[in-house]
């Protein structure tokens, strides 16, 4: 066990399937890699503080829903869809780097001065966890563990004061949202069965 995990933990590897994918042990990676994520954002805040005196991160509006849904959607966008849709290792590859470049993004203002440092910083050891569940054949992990996380995190700045606890912006956009989520999960389940009915008819 401790091989496997000296080795999954090793930075040259960080772009291979696990060594193993029962549930403990992706539990076990993801506690890593999001672990380490944290670190990186303090880290990255420390030196954005000291190069960027004026820097404030931006504080963009966050719905319970949207944070919830963003487990589906994200993950099967970018990681399931390029996966099974192109039947190519590197296709959530780029689909993740677009991922991470688009939390970069995330404001308002586009500025240098007030893009989502912190957030981007955050989001990389996240996306090589994502990366590897996918290629690791766990996609389903990569999606449940995403939107609790958020939850998670959500639910923390929410009752820190950080920003309002608001259920969904308008039922509009839940409905949308949830439709979104719906299709992209379906669409991501039917080219991973196409993928493999196509592979039994080769063999």
């Amino acid at each position: 066990m401790l091989g496997y995990i000296t080795k999954d933990l090793n930075p040259m590897r960080w772009l291979s399937k696990f060594q193993r994918t029962s549930i403990p042990y992706l539990l076990l990676m993801f506690g890593f890699y999001h672990s380490l994520g944290l670190l990186v954002a303090l880290i990255g805040t420390l030196l954005i503080q000291t190069t960027i005196p004026d820097y404030v991160e931006p504080n963009i509006p966050r719905y319970f829903d949207s944070v919830v849904l963003a487990g589906p959607i994200e993950e099967s966008l970018f990681f399931g869809i390029p996966l099974y849709g192109l039947a190519n290792g590197s296709a959530p590859l780029i689909g993740g780097l677009v991922w991470v470049f688009l939390h970069l993004i995330n404001t308002e203002d586009m500025s240098v001065l007030s893009l989502a440092y912190v957030n981007w910083l955050f989001v990389i050891p996240s996306f090589f966890f994502s990366f590897r569940v996918w290629i690791s054949g766990k996609g389903w992990f990569a999606v449940v563990s995403h939107s609790v996380w958020n939850c998670l995190f959500y639910l923390a700045g929410c009752y820190a004061g950080e920003y309002k606890c608001i259920p969904y912006e308008n039922p509009n956009t839940l409905l949308s949202g949830a439709f979104l989520a719906a299709l992209l999960v379906l669409v991501t389940y039917w080219l991973y069965q196409r993928r493999n009915y196509l592979l039994e008819k080769k063999i």
